[in-house]
Order: C-alpha cells, then sequence, then structure tokens
C-alpha cells in the first residue's frame, strides 16, 4: 500500500486540474471558482457538525465504560475528509464528502474493520471496583498522643 503513495501524489493533482479545466471550459471559471468555494464552505460546517455529533457520542460511551472504537476510527476520517474540503478541487472535494456524510463513512470503516488482519481484544474496568484479592479494610482512626 505505501509504494501507491508517490503515485497519488503526483496522480491527484492532475485529476484536479483537469477536471478544473473541463468545468472551467463549460460553466465559466467565476463560476467554478464560486463552486470551489461553496463546496469548501458547505464542507467546513458539515465537518464541524459530525464531529460534534462524533465527539459527543464518544463521551458518552466512555462515561458507560465501553470504548469507543467506531468514534475513533470516524474522528479519522472526519479529520482527513475534512483536509481534502480545504483543498481546492471538485475531485478531493467529492473524496472528502465521502468521508465526512455518516452513512458512507461508516460502512467504509465497517469494510475495514471487517477485513482487516488485527484482530483486539479490550477489557474495560470500571470505576471503583477492587479486585477480589484486595485486602482493604475500612475504618476510622485516632492519633493519641
Amino acid at each position: 500500500m505505501l509504494r501507491f503513495w508517490p503515485v497519488l501524489f503526483f496522480l491527484i493533482p492532475l485529476v484536479e486540474v483537469y477536471v478544473l479545466i473541463q468545468v472551467g471550459s463549460q460553466i465559466g471559471a467565476g463560476w467554478t471558482i464560486f463552486l470551489v468555494v461553496l463546496t469548501a464552505v458547505i464542507g467546513v460546517n458539515l465537518l464541524r457538525h459530525q464531529g460534534l455529533s462524533t465527539l459527543m457520542r464518544a463521551t458518552q460511551l466512555m462515561q458507560q465504560g465501553q470504548i469507543p472504537a467506531m468514534e475513533m476510527f470516524e474522528g479519522i476520517f472526519l479529520a482527513v475528509g475534512g483536509a481534502l474540503l480545504i483543498t481546492p478541487g471538485f475531485f478531493t472535494d467529492t473524496l472528502g464528502f465521502i468521508c465526512l456524510l455518516p452513512q458512507t463513512r461508516r460502512g467504509i470503516i465497517r469494510y475495514l474493520l471487517l477485513n482487516s488482519t488485527i484482530q483486539s481484544t479490550y477489557s474495560v474496568h470500571k470505576e471503583n471496583t477492587y479486585p477480589p484479592e484486595s485486602k482493604t479494610i475500612e475504618g476510622e482512626f485516632r492519633r493519641e498522643d
């Protein structure tokens, strides 16, 4: 997978320039710039809304003593989607919106988790519980001199 990164860094800007030229020749340069700015504004608002929603779900799960694994992956996707949306161009905007829309984001994450080779087991200990072998003795004391 890592060997494809240099190709992507070369190929994506070429695709962006090609799409921008094609759209600009059809609707004009002014409307093309307007659409690029508009998608960035919509994307930033969507990113803010989805980010707060994901943060609230993660906080709620942690308060229940559960690990917010899906929400952590969603946070990564939201960061990538936000970076793609502030990059000018229609191709990266499309990829950014795919990362920001909840249905597509969760579907991609589920696919990646089901097809990953890493299997993990988590154990969560609730707050204020003691192991059974604990020798805690409760009581009061008073110092007499």
